[in-house]
């Protein structure tokens, strides 16, 4: 996949897609879930795979929402992998049994990532250590899949040393581990103190020698310092709302906001080009390392599409940069 991504500079690389927004949780900080959504159809879902297919996509993440409370979940791994793309399950973890991991297996998941915020669970964060351990044990044991798990440091926790202890039971399990600097409602930053730094500096360490290149982009940030780099969201990044709209990432929700089945080579091509007014500051992991293998060529430039932009569509903008008139206005 990466090769061919080196090769073809005009396919998307990694896409994130949701099946459902509703999730079996509530997070404080979270504004990417609600608590009465039903799930998107399964030949709907199996559509917009086939588009994704159609474009060349490499690698697909289902995420929500939590993806997991989609009664198809299995159905829709199977179709990406039978479409010839890599599948992959971003989940909160609490719906994992020995036989939903035995499930999965069998649908063909490629890879699963868990974000766990805290060693015991606050009015901020549910998903904790405490309550994730024994799923992340049976991960261990019955997974054929890889796993990834991710703790977090920044706005809103309140003992960034949990992300520290998180970190050494994944790698203790066998599990890789990745650790995100929280962003605020904009999906920008939020400067971390010397306790927090602290212990972003300790997971670094003790996760030495795994996607070191990532935390060039992660060491400024930690220190409060702008980034230049060349994102690529709205091309090799894409973010499909539940709604069938393409977004440059979970936090720019309404850009460029067109229907990915009407979405083609030419949008991938200007967006690849497209400079994100956003992109100083940001804090998505996962665009950053999509965006990383482009980084040696073709410089961006133009206006961004950042400034009064009107999606197309009466999606849900979350992130809350676009306020979209109620119907009949």
């Amino acid at each position: 996949m990466v090769a061919k991504a080196l090769i073809f500079k005009y396919r998307p690389i990694h896409v994130q897609i949701i099946p459902t927004r509703y999730c079996n949780l509530d997070c404080g900080y979270c504004n990417e879930y609600d608590n009465v959504s039903e799930p998107v159809p399964l030949e709907e879902m199996y559509r917009r795979i086939d588009r994704l297919a159609e474009l060349k996509t490499g690698l697909v993440f289902i995420s929500g929402g939590e993806p997991l409370t989609h009664p198809q979940v299995d159905d829709i791994i199977r179709r990406l992998r039978f479409r010839g793309m890599l599948a992959g399950l971003i989940t909160n973890g609490l719906l994992l049994t020995k036989e939903r991991i035995e499930a999965l297996n069998r649908a063909g998941l490629d890879y699963l990532q868990i974000s766990i915020d805290n060693v015991e669970r606050d009015e901020v964060s549910k998903k904790s250590l405490k309550v994730l351990d024994k799923k992340l044990e049976w991960l261990s044991q019955y997974a054929e899949f890889k796993v990834n798990i991710n703790s977090v440091v920044g706005a809103g926790f309140k003992n960034p040393s949990d992300a520290v202890t998180i970190t050494e039971r994944a790698r203790g399990l066998g599990f890789s581990s990745s650790v995100g600097i929280i962003h605020d409602g904009r999906g920008e930053l939020k400067p971390l103190d010397d306790k927090t730094l602290a212990a972003y500096r300790k997971i670094k360490q003790i996760n030495k020698g795994f996607l070191t290149f990532l935390y060039r982009f992660q060491d400024k940030l930690a220190a409060g310092e702008k980034l230049e780099w060349r994102c690529r969201a709205g091309a090799r990044f894409l973010y499909i709302c539940e709604h069938g709209l393409v977004h440059y990432c979970s936090q720019q929700l309404g850009y460029p906001g067109i229907p990915l089945a009407e979405y083609t080579v030419q949008d991938i091509r200007r967006e690849f080009l497209t400079d994100k007014a956003c992109a100083s500051k940001c804090t998505i992991q996962c665009v950053h390392l999509t965006s990383y293998l482009d980084e040696w060529r073709a410089p961006q430039k133009g206006e961004s599409h950042l400034v009064k932009h009107e999606p197309s569509c009466n999606c849900l903008t979350r992130a809350g940069l676009v306020q979209i008139a109620p119907a009949g206005d």
